[in-house]
């Protein structure tokens, strides 16, 4: 029997052009240097590669080079998927701690990240540059066709004076609120969700995203979850309740 083409195990990459049958595509940098060095990618082989826009396609291995590989588009096996419109607002934390948020948002389908900084925040920036490289490898390794929108770190006051009316802030209490999944079951429509940084909200930043009209404050369970829990298992519960899963 003739093998399956592409073969499950063709290496992954998103690209910066988009795609389009026949028309080859230069890789270079340290794509180049995974596929062949890491990969050992050949000639005639297979590579699937994402442009966020048209969706997936498999090529094939053109030119491999030490330094660039050329390849062309053969098949478009998935169009682009559509993402749910759901906003994750993690406080920032920790760098290692705020990577594994950036990661898991990434696979469970996160279409937008914005992250915000509270008072209590120990992190104050973010690389954007390394972010990105985490989010986009987090997509290939998933095979997500879509990457998420990855926003500039804005300050608490400033998220909430600029918050679109038509967007309900799920926000993440440790004081208590409406049990998350019947709250995100009984909302429709855009969706955020607020999650707070290692040492929690203030009283001062507690009431006044408890102010803003569209904010639902709602419970994660019994117990004082990390900021990194708390965003990955609130992201879980919408996505269940309202998001792709169902």
């Amino acid at each position: 029997m003739t093998p399956a083409w592409p073969p499950r195990s063709a290496p992954r990459l998103f690209v910066h052009v988009p795609l389009t049958d026949g028309v080859p595509v230069l890789i270079e940098g340290a794509q180049a240097h995974y596929l062949v060095r890491v990969m050992r990618i050949a000639v005639g082989d297979a590579v699937i590669l994402c442009d966020d826009l048209t969706g997936e396609w498999a090529c094939r291995v053109s030119e491999a080079g030490k330094r660039e590989v050329v390849v062309v588009p053969e098949l478009h096996s998935r169009m682009r998927e559509a993402v749910p419109d759901f906003l994750l607002v993690p406080a920032l934390l920790k760098k290692d701690r705020f990577d594994l948020v950036l990661e898991k948002a990434t696979e469970l389908g996160v279409g937008r990240i914005q992250p915000v900084i509270t008072r209590r925040c120990v992190a104050d920036k973010l690389n954007g540059e390394r972010a990105r490289t985490i989010v986009v490898e987090a997509a290939e390794q998933c095979a997500r066709t879509a990457l998420p929108e990855l926003d500039l770190v804005v300050k608490l006051d400033v998220l909430l004076r600029d918050w679109n009316p038509h967007r309900t802030l799920f926000f993440a209490d440790e004081t208590g609120g409406e049990p998350a999944m019947a709250a995100f079951a009984a909302h429709s429509g855009p969706a955020a969700l607020l999650t707070g940084p290692e040492g929690g909200f203030d009283e001062a930043e507690r009431a006044a995203i408890r102010a803003l009209p569209q904010a639902v404050p709602i419970s994660l369970g019994p117990r004082v979850l990390r900021g990194e829990t708390a965003a990955i298992a609130g992201t879980a519960l919408w996505m269940a309740a309202a998001g792709d899963w169902k």
